[in-house]
């Protein structure tokens, strides 16, 4: 007989998946057969038939892949498929540690496959279709392995520590899991451009140019110490363009795409290094990294709490508690209030927008940002006039209109 913690790993799936399919109506519901007054400047009536277009695609693809993947959890659940393996599991080791990593390992792996057709779908027919899509099948496959391989060098060693500290320590396990999430989040914080991006993308220091004289000289009048300018060949996977910047202290670099060099002036591209510099003068990017230490010790703290109940184990079959079974209930029953920091972490991130943007109106030109802005979003077709239930529950960054009446 089910108990209601069967119901519930049931019922979220299920209503957050309707949840979207609802978002999605609003927000296809913004779409207009002619262009909107709002857009006459920023893209011609052509361009925006095509925005809608490559939108209309991406759903598509969108309702086909989650319920698809909605299907295999329910059917995963009703069926006892987790029971399943972690018998499964239990029949090749009697380690705790290792019967974890056969779990995992099986699951993370089947994920990979069931969801590889809807890649491949992605890249090689919705972003062929609209001129987006460079990459060849080789890099296509490349690209899977070396994640895959990443994945296996760095989850096997993390998740067989934190499940051996289970074991070990019972429930204070938590405290020893934080910390060691934390070490391995501020070093990837560090090191991510220099050791894991090049495994994908070449990267190589910007050249003495008028462009490269332009940002130092910017960097150099806010008070922003830069040495590390590369520009990434992004062109080798999309035309689209993008910048970025991670990393702290000396460690830090901002990375420009070729396809931004290719489709922007000088002072456009200062302009966007302006904001993402604007980012870091406003420590957005140290405060979004403390604000997820403490979102990953509060989930870790709640586990804690609920691992050791039969009743997770329970609810998808199994008859034996364990570590990486109460993780998989635990993950779904924790749906609702992921959703919850989602949103307040998302209207943070799009108040933090806004003041890199005003960075930018503050020290350099706000016009050159609009322009910017306007040629990225035209460019990328991305959705100009999202509904605004959408917008709240999905955007980390503003839409193109709210920010371009700040900047003008």
């Amino acid at each position: 007989m089910h108990n209601f913690v069967f119901f519930l790993i049931l019922f979220f799936p299920i209503t957050g998946f309707l949840l979207e399919r609802y978002l999605e109506y609003l927000n296809a519901g913004m779409r207009s057969e002619i262009l909107p007054s709002q857009l006459v400047g920023i893209c011609d009536k052509e361009e925006y038939r095509k925005t809608t277009l490559y939108e209309k695609d991406n759903l598509k693809l969108s309702f086909w892949s989650s319920s698809f993947n909605l299907a295999i959890i329910i059917i995963m659940i009703v069926a006892g498929g987790f029971a399943i393996l972690d018998s499964f599991a239990r029949s090749l080791s009697e380690n705790h540690v290792v019967i974890s990593l056969i779990f995992f390992g099986i699951i993370g792996f089947a994920s990979e496959i069931i969801n590889l057709p809807f890649g491949w779908y992605d890249t090689f027919i919705i972003e062929k279709k609209y001129g987006f899509n460079t990459m060849t099948v080789r890099i296509f496959i490349t690209d899977h392995l070396k994640s895959w391989f990443i994945a296996l060098l760095v989850g096997i060693p993390v998740l067989g520590l934190i499940t051996w500290i289970y074991y070990k320590t019972g429930s204070g396990f938590w405290l020893y899991a934080w910390g060691l999430i934390t070490a391995f989040s501020v070093f990837i914080n560090f090191f991510y451009s220099e050791w894991i991006v090049p495994l994908f993308n070449k990267q190589t220091p910007l050249i003495d140019s008028p462009l490269r004289t332009k940002i130092e000289a910017f960097a150099e009048i806010t008070g922003f110490k830069l040495k590390n300018i590369y520009v990434i060949d992004g062109s080798k996977r999309s035309t689209k363009a993008n910048a970025y910047f991670s990393g702290f202290g000396s460690k830090k670099r901002i990375v420009l795409y070729d396809t931004l060099i290719k489709e922007m002036s000088d002072e456009e591209i200062v302009a966007v290094l302006a904001h993402e510099i604007g980012h870091y003068k406003k420590k957005h990017v140290l405060k979004n990294l403390i604000s997820s230490v403490i979102l990953t010790g509060l989930m870790l703290f709640l586990f804690s709490l609920v691992v050791e109940n039969p009743l997770l184990s329970a609810a998808i079959g199994a008859e034996t508690p364990s570590f990486h079974l109460g993780l998989i209930v635990f993950g779904i029953l924790y749906s609702p209030l992921s959703l919850l920091i989602g949103l307040i972490s998302n209207y943070i991130s799009r108040k933090n927008e806004f003041e890199a943007d005003k960075f930018v109106r503050d020290n350099y030109e706000p016009l050159m940002l609009a322009a910017s802005l306007k040629k990225l979003a035209v460019k990328n077709l991305s959705n100009m006039i999202p509904h605004p239930a959408y917008v709240f529950f999905h955007y980390s960054h503003p839409p193109l209109l709210a920010r371009l009446a700040k900047l003008e």
